[in-house]
């Protein structure tokens, strides 16, 4: 029992948004292992969204990320890691930021598989999430697997090529950085132009909802 309630606090302290995706991917992906859903069920579908209802796939397109294996632990590690930092550092104390990122992000992913017929951006939303990372914390130094010390910037590319060596399409690859850039553009580079301004800016209700009692000094 003082185990699992070990586990649990540690479980708890992980910051809520990265807590919750990982978690929901997760359990989508053991859900499918099981049977108790099929891929089918899941990936994004205009036609099957409008027509009957299926609401669900504009969110469970987000939370499949394959079949439980290699590429699966592959990609929930990487999610966790980068989701995590992002949460602790450049988004600390701004969860409603954050999950207007994902929203955000989101939403044009969800207009570009209209036209280029993606039925799964879990992929796409990670190499989103690195690539704002990377941008944020591009001077940091890391080691890719022990094998190579690179600048953070160049994460999302050794990724990209990682990804096409094994036999991946890179294209949803490409379009998750495409989106990190956009909105790393949109945030953080055209509103420090001389003639910029903040474009992206958090709904109020966001913020409420996740800090409804702010600190007031």
């Amino acid at each position: 029992m003082m185990a699992f309630n070990s586990m649990w606090e540690e479980y708890m302290q992980i910051p809520v948004i990265t807590r919750v995706y990982t978690t929901a991917s997760f359990l989508t992906t053991l859900a499918v292992h099981l049977d108790i859903v099929s891929p089918s069920q899941l990936y994004f579908n205009p036609n099957l969204i409008i027509r009957h209802f299926q609401i669900w796939r504009i969110l469970t397109t987000f939370l499949f990320f394959g079949k439980l294996g290699f590429q699966f632990i592959f990609n929930i590690i990487f999610m966790y890691r980068y989701c995590r930092m992002l949460e602790e550092t450049s988004f600390y104390g701004q969860t409603a930021d954050l999950f207007f990122m994902f929203l955000f992000g989101g939403s044009v992913m969800i207009i570009i598989a209209i036209f280029a017929n993606f039925p799964f951006l879990g992929q796409a939303f990670m190499m989103m999430v690195i690539y704002i990372w990377s941008r944020k914390n591009s001077y940091y130094r890391m080691n890719f697997f022990g094998l190579l010390h690179i600048q953070a910037i160049f994460l999302p590319w050794i990724l990209l090529l990682f990804s096409f060596l094994l036999g991946n399409s890179i294209l949803v690859d490409l379009m998750g950085i495409a989106v990190g850039h956009l909105y790393y553009f949109l945030e953080d580079v055209f509103p420090n132009q001389a003639e910029g301004y903040q474009i992206l800016r958090t709904p109020y209700f966001m913020m409420y909802l996740f800090n409804p009692n702010p600190d007031t000094n």
